[in-house]
């Protein structure tokens, strides 16, 4: 089966990160698979999702925060485990782009998203 790439361009989410979507189709619903870029000095938006999900570190440096506990640092070739329901966000201290992939079980869709941040 071929899924050939229906997002050239990565888009600014609420998230305050990058994301560019290379596998969510609904012919493959048990994951999703998505590039992430959060500038240096962001931090993304606290929120979990109804799904598991894996960050895979590419470059950058991080801090990442996963059910509330303390935040700790990650780096390339590191891999973050977050359980379905987990609160999780992720800080990019650095002067350079935090990159990873981020795989989610089963795929994303937007409503298993739920911001934990007060408007």
């Amino acid at each position: 089966m071929l899924i050939p790439d229906k997002n050239p361009e990565e888009m600014l989410t609420g998230e305050r990160c990058y994301i560019r979507e290379l596998l969510n189709d609904e012919r493959v619903p048990e994951a999703s698979v998505a590039e992430c870029r959060v500038p240096a000095g962001v931090t993304t938006e606290l929120h979990r999702l109804a799904v598991a999900e894996w960050y895979i570190v590419r470059e950058g440096e991080g801090l990442m925060e996963v059910a509330g506990a303390a935040p700790f640092a990650v780096g390339p070739g590191d891999v973050v485990a977050i359980p379905p329901k987990a609160s999780q966000r992720i800080a990019n201290p650095g002067t350079a782009d935090l990159k990873f992939l981020c795989l989610c079980l089963p795929a994303f869709s937007p409503e298993c998203y739920e911001s934990l941040e007060s408007d």
